[in-house]
């Protein structure tokens, strides 16, 4: 047996065909879900990207107890768990987040990883001939422009831009061909999971000029250049550069589209539909423009952030081609899906269930699911409707318990480890104690904006907030029997009231 995921980040499910888009470009996807089984109820769980990805490792939410951060030494993950039973993992990805402090444990779980330089700002090419141009477009930019470590970030990008100007060298497609290299030479043999994994469609969404011919329009504003990497804050911007940034966006989602046909074009030259698994998936969506905000982590998690796109075909389940299934699923079920497809135990300690009732005939999994930031808002959808339940006592403070003490883009610094302390196991840390540490300055803390319910049967976009006393009480129940389940800390229950 053999298994293909292709990732995405900031894939928007709204802005596919499959899934209702009546205006992007995206043939290779009808064309996957053709294949496939859709699933129309995927949400994400832990955010932003490293929290996501520590799910897709670990099938377990972690945002209770860690905000961004590295694979702990008491997590399980499923490429590991793989190799060890003797699966050949293998991952490719231009996602640069990997090679920081703060996501420097998740590629060596794997039998082998190749990466593709040059996203977001990587800290790839030097020029120290190039001076920055702080012109944007975007109003609210200029607060990131006077943080210094966001100005040298965008400063890179530009000088990677100038390393990628043909298609070939772009990053998504050095990492696609990395990925058909593969299975090119390994197509004939067994026993294998591929994992292609691009930062596309995450801005800044940079394209080359035949994907942006795709969407003709006109743009009167003065920096097109500086157009494709919006902020995390407000819309200030008129709607002739909404516009243009949602194009901008869709010629990259375009991009992301061919590629994904070339990956189909294999599975169809090699018949390896007999006998391999394909996942295509993404960690979250993004806005571009709705509800008045640009971006992710600074807003609540609106449907166009947290209801993502989920497709899967099984080589055991051909007759599932095409189908489409309404079960509430998150990304901590892909690690139980592909160790129960490989025949290997799943550990205990995974909170997700393998997706194969649900692609057989939609049988539930989950009554509900629960999503959120560390810190912040902790929301709950059953499928009907969605809270977003905010902290009663937003004063408490908030805790970080992790063996790896890093952030982003940096470890801790010694100011933050002056007063930790070493705290019993919990469930899940195998007997380990960990170290507790004070989160200061967390990213995507939504507490403000308040609690809200949303019912999705009538108001899909989440634009009318409703009062609903017995569903509140009944998803603040969901909450507390999650994070009874995932032994959040005591402190959290204070925090949130439940």
């Amino acid at each position: 047996m053999k298994a293909i995921m292709v990732m995405y980040d900031s894939l928007n499910r709204h802005m596919l065909e499959t899934y209702g888009c009546d205006w992007t470009i995206t043939p290779n996807f009808k064309r996957l879900a053709q294949r496939s089984v859709q699933f129309e109820n995927c949400y994400v769980g832990s955010m932003p990207c490293m929290p996501a990805r520590r799910e897709l490792q670990t099938g377990r939410l972690n945002f209770y107890h860690r905000s961004w951060g590295p694979m702990e030494p008491f997590d399980d993950s499923m490429p590991e768990l793989l190799k060890n039973a003797g699966i050949y993992t293998h991952l490719i990805s231009d996602h640069q987040h990997y090679w920081e402090d703060g996501g420097c444990t998740y590629h060596n779980r794997y039998s082998s990883w190749e990466i593709s330089r040059g996203q977001e700002g990587d800290l790839w090419k030097a020029d120290l001939t190039y001076q920055y141009n702080k012109k944007t477009v975007f109003k609210n930019k200029e607060v990131m422009l006077s943080y210094p470590p966001y100005t040298k970030m965008l400063a890179h990008d530009e000088v990677n831009r100038r390393a990628m100007d043909t298609e070939e060298k772009t990053s998504q497609a050095v990492t696609f061909q990395y990925g058909m290299e593969f299975i090119e030479k390994n197509h004939g043999e067994d026993n294998w999971f591929l994992q292609i994994e691009t930062f596309d469609p995450h801005e800044p969404f940079y394209s080359l000029k035949e994907d942006k011919a795709l969407y003709p329009h006109t743009f009167v504003g003065d920096s097109e250049a500086e157009s494709d990497w919006p902020p995390y804050a407000p819309v200030e911007e008129d709607g002739n550069t909404v516009e243009h940034v949602r194009y901008e966006y869709a010629a990259l989602l375009s991009k992301c589209d061919r590629y994904l046909g070339k990956v189909l074009d294999l599975m169809d030259k090699y018949n390896l539909w007999e006998d391999t698994m394909l996942i295509v998936n993404t960690d979250h969506g993004f806005l571009l423009g709705e509800h008045g905000w640009w971006g992710k982590t600074s807003m609540p998690i609106y449907t166009e952030i947290g209801h993502t796109p989920l497709y899967i075909y099984d080589p055991r389940r051909k007759e599932c081609a095409g189908v489409k299934r309404n079960a509430l699923v998150q990304m901590i079920d892909i690690a139980p899906t592909l160790l129960e497809y490989f025949g290997v135990d799943i550990p205990g300690d995974m909170e997700g269930k393998p997706l194969g009732g649900v692609m057989d005939d939609d049988t539930p999994i989950r009554e509900y699911a629960v999503f959120g930031y560390h810190g912040s808002q902790v929301d709950v959808t059953d499928g009907r409707y969605l809270y977003m339940h905010s902290a009663v006592n937003p004063d408490a403070p908030v805790y970080e318990y992790t063996l790896m003490p890093t952030h982003m883009r940096a470890m801790f610094g010694p100011e933050e480890l002056q007063n930790i302390e070493m705290v019993e196991p919990f469930s899940f840390t195998k007997g380990c104690r960990v170290i507790k540490i004070e989160s200061k300055n967390r990213m995507g803390d939504t507490t403000a904006f308040g609690s809200m319910l949303f019912d999705l049967e009538k108001d899909p976009g989440q634009e009318h907030p409703i009062e609903d006393e017995a569903v509140r009480q009944r998803m603040c129940g969901y909450i507390r029997e999650s994070m009874e389940k995932n032994d959040a800390p005591e402190e959290l229950f204070s925090r949130l009231g439940v």
